[in-house]
This record gives C-alpha cells, structure tokens and sequence, in this order.
C-alpha cells in the first residue's frame, strides 16, 4: 500500500526512517501507525541534541479544541513544542518557507500551514484551521511574526503580538476553545548565518524584511525551557459579544492577555 494511503506521505516515512536509528525496530514501526509529525519533531530534537524541559504540563486541556501561541525565533519552535505537549500540532508558517526547497518538504513534513500571498493570507487560513479546531486537531501560531526570526532577538525579548490568532479564536463555532500560551526559553543556544536574506526575497518578494543586507540567522538551542500557561477560554457566550466595534477591543484585550502571560512564563523559564 502507498505510503500516503497508510494516512501519512512518503516524505514522513522518508523522514522517520532517516531520524530514528536502525537498530529501534520498535519506534520505527510504531511511526507507522501513530502521529508522524510528533516523531519526526522527536527526531529533530535528538538530531539537534536540544535537551528539552517541559514545566506546567498539568494545564494542557483534554478534551476541548486548542489554540496554541508562543513566542518564536527557531525553525526548531514548532516541532520543539509538539515534542513538549506530545502532539502533533498544525503550525502556521510563513509563505516563504512553502517555497525554499528542503524547507518546504519539511515543514510539509511537520504538518505545518503555510499561509498564502498577502492578500489572501487571513482568509484561507481562517478557513482552514476553523475546520480543522472543529475537529480537535491543535492549531499554532507565533503571533510575534517573522521579525525574530530575521533580526535574532535576544533569548529573554519578547515582541509585540499581532492580533490574527485572537480574531481566529473569536471565529472558531465551537462550545469552548483553549488559548494556551507557551513559553520557549532558551537557557543555551548556538546561532550560525544560514542564508542571504536578499536570496529569499527571489521566493518571497512580498516580504518587506528580505530586502536588507545581511543573512538569515539559525537559532539552534542547546537547552531550553518549554513553559506552558494557564489555558485562556473563549466560549460561546464570550464569542457572542464579537461583533461591532466590540470585536477589535475583545480581540485587543486576548492579544494582551497571551502576550501577558507569556513574557512571565518566558521570565519564569530562566530562573
């Protein structure tokens, strides 16, 4: 049988088979038949030797759908929080990583999102993980944008949120759905040039931030931090009230409230 009949493509086993050593017949067969995208992320970790410590993991929710945001200056932020939560998670990435080569097999990989061209960026994207929180499956999003990324912040600094995840979360037809910040703190890192940033804007001209002088950075962690906050719920009578110029204050105060919680887990995670 194919592999993409088996639910997963080709490239994920490609993926697995590469990350997971030969001798654990065991955990390559379980990837088989379990979450793909959570063993890939696994093996991405041991490839990177990050030593992974997870705190607060008691507040994940069970049984309800999961919006989850964080801060983000790694390609390795995505499948470092499905390794801390122990899930997959469909990411949102940005459009140029959907058209590097190597980069857009493994976000394809990973499971991850990535958003179109700007003009229809939060429409499709809306759709899409609508549907997909309807159905339980964790969504994600690093309301910091790509900015971090690029400029290679400071492992304690923390940018201002964009507000999309909230509008999203105030969209989403369910009973009630789980915001969970997560914080990464980097206790250790190694970052290295990866890629001129001008080379980029050939992928991506739409991007304002690649046409400067001057490389890509890659943030790879040594040791980090993963926090996980305290779940902010936006039920159904709470949604009710997004309408009118009532919704750009709810999602106002949502955007605040995550971006609060997060930079006193990030401080947390370093002391």
């Amino acid at each position: 049988m194919p592999c993409a009949q088996r639910g997963y493509s080709c490239l994920q086993i490609k993926l697995l088979n590469f990350l997971i050593p030969k001798n654990n017949a065991p955990l390559r067969l379980q990837s088989m038949f379990f979450d793909a995208p959570l063993h890939i992320s696994h093996g991405l970790m041991q490839v990177a030797g990050t030593q992974v410590a997870v705190r607060y993991k008691e507040r994940i929710p069970v049984a309800s759908p999961i919006l989850i945001v964080s801060n983000h200056r790694s390609f390795l932020d995505a499948p470092l929080v499905m390794t801390a939560l122990g899930c997959s998670v469909r990411f949102a990435c940005h459009h140029y990583m959907s058209q590097v080569p190597v980069l857009k097999e493994m976000i394809a990989a990973l499971g991850c999102i990535p958003l179109d061209e700007p003009r229809q960026r939060r429409r499709l994207f809306f759709q899409q993980a609508i549907d997909l929180l309807r159905e339980h499956q964790p969504i994600g999003i690093f309301p910091e944008g790509t900015r971090p990324m690029i400029r290679a912040t400071e492992p304690q600094q923390l940018e201002r949120f964009h507000r999309g995840f909230a509008h999203l979360a105030l969209r989403v037809p369910v009973q009630s759905l789980a915001i969970l910040p997560i914080a990464i703190s980097a206790i250790e890192e190694a970052v290295h040039p990866t890629v001129p940033l001008k080379l980029l804007s050939l992928f991506d001209p739409s991007e304002p931030l690649f046409d400067r002088p001057g490389w890509h950075p890659a943030v790879n962690y040594r040791q980090v931090n993963v926090s996980i906050g305290h779940p902010i719920w936006v039920t159904s009578a709470y949604r009710e009230q997004y309408r009118g110029r009532q919704a750009g204050q709810l999602a106002k105060e949502l955007t605040q409230a995550c971006h609060s919680e997060i930079a006193q887990l990030l401080r947390q995670g370093f002391s």
